[in-house]
């Protein structure tokens, strides 16, 4: 297990400048394969525009963000066809820890994780699709059947044999969760209490300037949210709304691109830049 529990928030307008369902989808991508790589545990979708209803933005980002996390042989289970994956075929695949390519029951370990689906409930157990040609067996598992559960392969003989697991015990990286947030920024940050909360703004303190004091408090927190604006809007402009301001809600406001060359800069850019600095710089 990784010893934090990182979140990001995005805000829902990371799609509204793109008119077509390729290019959001795209874009997810980007997104989705940042958090992966460095190692984001949650990603929190926020409304930023309180004068209009953004519920079919934040469901898009949500549903093709928690698609992407979904091991590939568990997709069409747990997704019916629907609009809003037309383009999913376009969406660079994760090649996480929990995103295995072993299909085959031979290659199994005794002691391997593996997500799964519940398929069914028998005298002997709970059978669970787990990717390979048969399905394991969880003893006395009771999980309702089709929900999406993680487990613990036990035995690997004539029958595959295995224990319901927590993410938490995993050592290894196992993937994101998403939260679709109906609060506005503030609200969400106050409501959700992190340990640690860093805004990243072009208004913010360059980050060298800070990078000693975020260390300190890194290192004594548990729960820690980094948050993004939107290229339009940034979070200063976003915490106005709410007639707020930025350095009341967040510990820290760091420019992690100071002397930008453009006018803005996209999330996802954002995204990445910030995340790499802080996987360079503090321990995760």
């Amino acid at each position: 297990m990784h010893g934090k529990k990182l979140s990001i928030a995005i805000p829902a307008s990371v799609v509204s400048d793109i008119p077509h369902l390729r290019e959001k989808t795209s874009r997810m991508g980007l997104i989705g394969r940042a958090a992966a790589i460095f190692r984001v545990d949650e990603i929190i979708i926020y409304p930023d525009n309180p004068k209009i209803s953004q519920r079919a933005d934040m469901d898009l980002i949500a549903t093709l963000l928690t698609y992407m996390e979904t091991p590939q042989y568990l997709r069409k289970r747990l997704f019916t066809l629907r609009p809003e994956l037309q383009y999913a075929g376009i969406l660079p695949p994760l090649r996480t820890a929990h995103h295995p390519l072993n299909r085959k029951m031979e290659n199994l370990k005794e002691g391997e994780y593996r997500e799964g689906i519940t398929l069914s409930k028998t005298k002997e157990g709970m059978f669970v699709d787990i990717g390979v040609e048969k399905p394991a067996l969880i003893v006395n598992g009771q999980e309702p059947v089709g929900k999406r559960i993680t487990l613990r392969i036990t035995g690997v003989d004539k029958q595959i044999e295995a224990e319901l697991a927590d993410r938490n015990e995993i050592p290894e990286y196992w993937g994101y969760t998403v939260a679709v947030e109906r609060r506005l920024f503030g609200k969400m940050v106050e409501s959700r209490n992190f340990d640690l909360t860093i805004a990243t703004s072009r208004y913010g303190a360059p980050f060298t300037d800070v990078a000693q004091r975020i260390d300190q408090d890194w290192k004594a927190t548990y729960t820690i949210l980094v948050a993004f604006g939107a290229p339009a809007k940034g979070l200063n402009e976003i915490a106005k709304q709410e007639g707020l301001k930025l350095e009341d809600i967040a510990d820290f406001v760091v420019n992690t691109i100071p002397k930008q060359g453009t006018e803005t800069v996209r999330t996802e850019e954002a995204l990445i830049a910030s995340l790499a600095i802080f996987n360079t710089y503090f321990r995760f």
